[in-house]
């Protein structure tokens, strides 16, 4: 057994290249596990970052000078970005100040629909077991009444957070796109010159995190605004709110389409009940959800992952559990990331020898 080890460990590890991709490796999930949430500011910056990059470089090839092309693109984008806030946000706390307060209604009509299912389906439903699930919902809605009041308890703690968060992300993301090249000479400054493996790894994990997060923002926006207008054609309350859920709810792949469908039947099915409006809402809902999942993503995403579906709902659960919110929005950049280290991670000596050849 400790021959085994020793000869892994000589197949592996004896190449610097490879022990300086793992140091850093090891350095960089130290960082997420256990600084994540006080470095949250400037993950959302550098995302943000990684968005306007790509129009700051367009501007570029037209020999417009970078400063001048950061101004633009970030002007322009902190101008949309407070306009939206102004028009959209208003909107949605009122939506969900108007869903919190029928929320009560809601229940009281399910739970008559649950006390029918007896009479109606004896066969699988029994007066016990009905009681039992109401016993359950009061639970759980009493339960979301003390999270509701102690939100607003400690709303003024958020709000205060919020203010600091947009008035410190815009100024890092115009500095991190202005003094691109110096912060990246900077952070190379500290690492070894002999890192071929690790430039290697870092080049194609670099394009394909710059090309996902703006991918999955226009992904965002476009199944925002198509549902939106799907939910308002068919007159669907709290469809502002609704769309934004579901538009939100892409950054989970497979499960946040699912968790997101839930609330989305519940308010149609208490507006209009079991009929034909509820049944044509459903159908349109999954079109768009079909559409997503089989066309636009793909046209998105096509050279970016190429990862299975196994690989990446293990990825959400795994960076989610260890990381949050942010875990799952980098889930598919961080599998991408192990999938360029085992591509790339030298199996053989004579690949080793090859690698170090070519070096």
């Amino acid at each position: 057994m400790v021959r085994l080890l020793r000869n892994w460990y000589e197949r592996h590890f004896t190449d610097p290249q490879v022990v300086i991709l793992a140091l850093l490796l090891i350095f960089g999930f130290t960082v997420i596990i256990f600084a994540g949430k006080i470095l949250a500011p400037l993950l959302a910056a550098l995302i943000i970052a990684y968005l306007l990059e790509d129009p700051v470089q367009r501007l570029q090839r037209f020999r417009v000078p970078r400063l001048v092309a950061v101004l633009v693109v970030f002007l322009l984008f902190f101008t949309i970005s407070v306009m939206a806030l102004v028009l959209l946000l208003p909107l949605i706390t009122q939506q969900i100040t108007q869903l919190v307060r029928e929320l009560p209604l809601m229940i009281a009509q399910g739970q008559q629909v649950l006390l029918q299912l007896p009479e109606h389906y004896p066969q699988f439903f029994s007066e016990e077991q009905v009681r039992e699930l109401m016993g359950a919902i009061r639970a759980e809605a009493a339960l979301l009444g003390q999270r509701v009041v102690s939100l607003s308890l400690s709303s003024v703690v958020h709000i205060v957070s919020f203010i600091v968060y947009i008035i410190i992300v815009p100024l890092m993301v115009f500095f991190l796109l202005k003094d691109k090249e110096s912060i990246l000479a900077w952070m190379l400054s500290f690492m070894p010159k002999d890192r071929l493996l690790a430039d290697q790894v870092w080049a194609e994990v670099n394009m394909k995190i710059g090309s996902y997060v703006r991918g999955k923002f226009i992904e965002i926006l476009i199944v925002w605004a198509v549902t939106f207008i799907t939910f308002a054609f068919f007159g669907l309350n709290y469809a502002m709110l609704l769309s934004f859920l579901v538009g939100i709810s892409v950054i989970i792949p497979y499960i946040g389409a699912a968790v997101v469908t839930l609330p989305v039947a519940l308010v149609a099915y208490f507006q209009w009940g079991i009929g034909s409006e509820f049944v044509y809402l459903l159908v349109a809902y999954a079109v768009i959800q079909f559409l997503d999942g089989n066309v636009l993503v793909p046209l998105l995403f096509s050279e970016v992952v190429n990862l299975h579906p196994v690989a990446i709902l293990a990825a959400v659960i795994v960076f989610g559990g260890i990381w949050g919110l942010w875990g799952v929005f980098f889930a598919i950049p961080l599998a991408t990331l192990i999938q360029a280290v085992i591509r790339s991670w030298p199996r053989e000596d004579k690949l080793r020898d090859g690698y170090s050849k070519s070096a």
